[in-house]
């Protein structure tokens, strides 16, 4: 069995005449749809990147699991930043080439059959229901994965996505709740799945105080917290991406933690059919991953952001605005009938967002912060001026 067929609503092409119609306004366009990152790539990366640029990792084939340097690097991130000792959970690492390739072959690679079921949350990043039709699996989707009896007695149930903070929503699951997730999945034998990569970029109670030592404090729960886990990764396997932390979604770096039993498994596959990050980009995402204050600086700016954007988006009607719990995203209800009554509106005044609909509900948009101060501040004075 190979890759199956797939539908999705997710087609950037179904914007484009609203970024045609936002280029018109005076002063031009600000694009907030995409949450592609804008802001400078280190310093210190891109002299990783260039040093390694003919060391034996770049002129001959590199590793699938990564170097010993990059999988200490993956280790420390998450003793330090997550606090959790992978080798003591029995978990383990394996770099993808971005999470989006991790994310869409996930189900694939855990084998699954079309009579299996995969649960994710209603409003969620389309490539989890693209991924698990590619496996020619089945998706179920919930209103909130945390309520388990909504799939804990569902036949079939193989896997569930779990993304906190989420894209778009920015809602973030508590401790708590992501343990009753990690119990109710064991009783049924099931595989945790949880994208967690905006996890660093949570916002909920925090100040802003964060120093490159004290990340962790204000960092979103994880799956592989051992008291979320019960001091076990069984069952478990989460994401992770510097493509936002560090403005590094070009670069492709992000990695897979979790239960040894799955994730050695995934990294043999992967070795067989190249899914390989380039050796020089390998030294590069080791050196990001112990460059806390990039991040630091780099969340101050996204903050900055969300703050200037959701005050415009207040003054322009949008009630619901507010600074979410995690991630890079102000996600509202349309002001019209739909997403894409909002976006006639809204590309009138030189701005376009993503329409909801992409991500599940057409009753809403998902403005994106990652574009130049300026940029954002454009928008929002263009908000409070209609």
């Amino acid at each position: 069995m190979g890759f199956e067929a797939y539908s999705t609503p997710y087609d950037w092409s179904r914007v484009s005449a609203f970024r045609t119609a936002a280029a018109a306004y005076p002063g031009g366009s600000v694009d907030l749809s995409i949450g592609s990152p804008v802001d400078p790539v280190s310093d210190g990366v891109r002299k990783a990147l260039a040093d390694s640029s003919n060391a034996r990792n770049a002129y001959g084939y590199p590793a699938t699991v990564g170097t010993p340097e990059l999988r200490e690097a993956m280790s420390q991130w998450y003793a330090r930043n997550r606090g959790v000792d992978l080798a003591a959970l029995g978990a383990t690492v394996v770099p993808s080439v971005g999470s989006k390739e991790a994310v869409a072959l996930m189900a694939s690679m855990l084998h699954l059959q079309p009579e299996d079921v995969v649960i994710q949350p209603r409003i969620a990043y389309p490539t989890y229901a693209i991924g698990t039709q590619l496996a020619g699996a089945t998706v179920k989707l919930v209103d909130a994965v945390e309520n388990t009896a909504s799939w804990e007695h569902i036949k079939g149930v193989k896997a569930i996505w779990v993304n906190s903070p989420n894209n778009p929503s920015g809602k973030m699951l508590n401790a708590f709740q992501l343990h009753d997730i990690v119990m109710a999945a064991r009783r049924i034998g099931a595989v945790v799945l949880s994208d967690e990569c905006y996890a660093l970029l949570a916002w909920r109670g925090s100040d802003d105080a964060a120093d490159a030592t004290g990340l962790a404090a204000h960092a979103a729960p994880s799956i592989l917290d051992p008291g979320v886990c019960s001091g076990s990764a069984e069952g478990i396997l989460a994401l992770y991406s510097l493509s936002k932390q560090s403005n590094m979604a070009g670069y492709r770096v992000a990695f897979i933690a979790g239960d040894k039993n799955l994730v050695d498994p995934m990294a043999a596959l992967r070795k067989q059919i190249g899914l390989i990050i380039p050796g020089p980009v390998q030294a590069a995402m080791t050196y990001a991953l112990g460059d806390g204050d990039t991040v630091v600086a780099q969340r101050r700016k996204y903050l900055s952001r969300l703050m200037s954007l959701v005050d415009g988006l207040k003054a322009f009607g949008y009630g619901d605005a507010a600074i979410p719990d995690g991630g890079l995203y102000v996600w509202v209800k349309a002001l019209g009938k739909d997403c894409w009554d909002d976006m006639d509106v809204l590309a009138e005044l030189g701005i376009v967002p993503a329409p909801g609909e992409f991500y599940g509900d057409s009753g809403y948009l998902r403005f994106s912060v990652t574009a130049t101060d300026e940029a954002v501040n454009r928008a929002a004075h263009r908000l409070r001026g209609a």
